[in-house]
């Protein structure tokens, strides 16, 4: 559902990046190097991972170097993203936060959700990093964090190798893990050529969602955020079958509780891509794009993958067939008998994988995360026609 712009949001967003300049000041003679040591902690991030330790926030340059770069986009990923969830939160609520580094999800709690400010919520942040929590404390308070909001620091770190969690404390309302689980399944075997042993990382979903649902109330929700890449893809579609099995099934972005149609494909994953320049709330901040493009990574679009589970029994997540969710970008389609120009995207349904089609000007009318009607916003072709190539049923965008 689209979302209408919010000043607030904006304008605090846009603040973010003088508010990390005065909360963590660099000295004048490590300013310049500031891009240089962001360009390699992106390295270490992505393809120089068998590089980093788990406990690389620990180190001042690197902690440096997130917090000026990495923590304003994934602000802004989040940002995008928590306004559209039902997260049926109420006073004195318990949020878990696994993984929290910088406490990144409280802060765009609080940057994107104003309705919940004056809500009391206890938010327990985990994380293995102290430098990260410590940093994080004085971040949310830089950004007005209230007092409405206890936070609870945790420096530990969570074995997803094992099977369960047992916790004395209050069962959360709400337990998150974002951009956390791409950093623990390198640990995994895999093959450079072949990528992660599938049945090592099934098995590490599975062991993650149990421990995410020990923390969990009956009637908690659960949001995993990862980098939309399509080994997290994989490893979200695992995730979800775990889930169902604990009898959590999937609020958003899946439209049904069935089979996920992506499960096993290689060469497609659910993921959902945004125009850095033209997001809900307005744009990401131009001091962060500047930024970026110095340190040599400059962001065009900010992509993710994500679940979000329901309460166990989940009878409010009921599967519906007249239900598209569009869960990739527009692309080229050959052209018809008619040599009409047309574009594609994929879409998730009930049905399966759905190849939505149209001319142009139609596709650009839904967008990336978009949740499309059958007979409304798509329609089904005769028979349920299906494409060659990707094996999806076709769909037209009217």
């Amino acid at each position: 559902m689209p979302l209408k712009k919010s000043s607030e949001t904006q304008k605090l967003l846009n603040s973010v990046p003088e508010i990390i300049k005065k909360t963590f000041p660099i000295p004048g003679r490590f300013r310049s190097s500031l891009p240089s040591r962001i360009a390699e902690l992106s390295r270490l991030l992505t393809n120089g991972r068998g590089e980093r330790s788990l406990s690389y926030l620990s180190r001042p340059e690197l902690l440096s170097a997130y917090l000026y770069y990495f923590l304003p986009w994934n602000l802004c990923r989040l940002c995008i993203l928590l306004p559209g969830l039902d997260l049926n939160l109420a006073a004195g609520d318990r949020i878990v936060d696994l993984g929290s580094g910088p406490l990144t999800l409280a802060s765009a709690l609080w940057i994107s959700r104003p309705d919940l400010h004056n809500i009391p919520l206890e938010i327990t942040c985990i994380d293995r990093s102290a430098p990260a929590l410590e940093a994080g404390k004085k971040f949310f308070a830089a950004i007005g964090g209230s007092g409405n909001w206890k936070i609870n620091p945790v420096k530990e770190g969570v074995d997803f190798r094992k099977t369960g969690v047992t916790r004395n404390q209050k069962p959360a309302a709400l337990v998150c893990a974002i951009n956390l689980f791409n950093e623990v399944y390198e640990n995994l075997p895999h093959n450079l050529n072949r990528g992660f042993d599938a049945k090592g990382l099934q098995q590490m979903a599975a062991n993650s969602a149990r421990i995410m649902h020990g923390f969990a109330s009956p009637s908690a929700s659960i949001l995993t955020l990862e980098p939309g890449v399509p080994q997290s893809g994989r490893f979200i579609s695992f995730l979800r079958n775990a889930f169902l099995e604990l009898e959590r099934p999937p609020k958003s972005p899946c439209p049904h509780n069935g089979d996920c149609p992506l499960s096993g494909a290689k060469k497609k994953w659910c993921h959902f891509s945004y125009d850095a320049s033209n997001l809900w709330f307005g744009s990401a901040p131009e001091e962060l794009k500047a930024l970026s493009k110095a340190a040599g990574i400059p962001k065009e679009r900010l992509v993710f993958s994500y679940l979000f589970t329901g309460s166990v029994s989940g009878n409010q997540a009921k599967s519906d067939s007249e239900k598209v969710r569009v869960i990739s970008d527009a692309f080229p389609l050959p052209s018809d008998k008619s040599h009409a120009v047309k574009q594609g995207r994929y879409g998730c349904s009930a049905k399966g994988l759905v190849l939505l089609t149209g001319e142009r000007s139609r596709i650009e009318k839904i967008a990336s995360g978009d949740l499309a009607t059958a007979g409304k916003d798509v329609r089904f072709l005769a028979d349920n026609e299906i494409d060659a190539k990707s094996g999806a049923i076709i769909a037209e965008v009217l």
